[in-house]
């Protein structure tokens, strides 16, 4: 074989092993009844229940924090975050879990927030120009 062969053998493996290492890392998104009897890593959309206990208590165990969450399907369910609770978690609009369910309660290893827009109740100004003369337009949020 030539070595251009040799060469384009070895990036084609390269190029295989790279997709089959990917295709074990993606998660997919579930709720928490489905995730009942998963095995695998899911990630479950929902909203934090405001109107349940959050526990965090950083002196006692600074990697411990569990709160209540509600997934799209309306499933509420506890859920248990080893490491510390994120800075403006109470604010979040929506909450993104990585995890599994260990029976009623559901073990994440990462928590994604959307945090609220900072901009709803702002005006936003908008500059025209008119007859080279600079307009300014106050507008109120969306």
């Amino acid at each position: 074989m030539k070595k251009l062969h040799i060469l384009l053998l070895a990036l084609m493996a390269v190029g295989i092993g790279m997709v089959i290492a990917m295709s074990f890392d993606w998660t997919t998104y579930s709720t928490f009844n489905k995730a009942r009897g998963r095995f695998r890593a899911v990630n479950i959309s929902g909203y934090l229940v405001k109107s349940k206990e959050m526990y965090y208590n950083p002196e006692k165990d600074p990697n411990f924090f569990s709160f209540t969450m509600v997934d799209d399907s309306g499933t509420e369910c506890k859920v248990v975050y080893r490491g510390a609770k994120p800075q403006d978690f109470e604010r979040s609009e929506k909450i993104v879990v990585k995890g599994k369910m260990d029976g009623d309660v559901f073990r994440c290893s990462e928590i994604s927030m959307k945090c609220p827009s900072k901009y709803v109740n702002d005006n936003i100004v908008l500059k025209e120009k008119e007859n080279s003369k600079e307009t300014v337009t106050y507008k109120a949020g969306p």
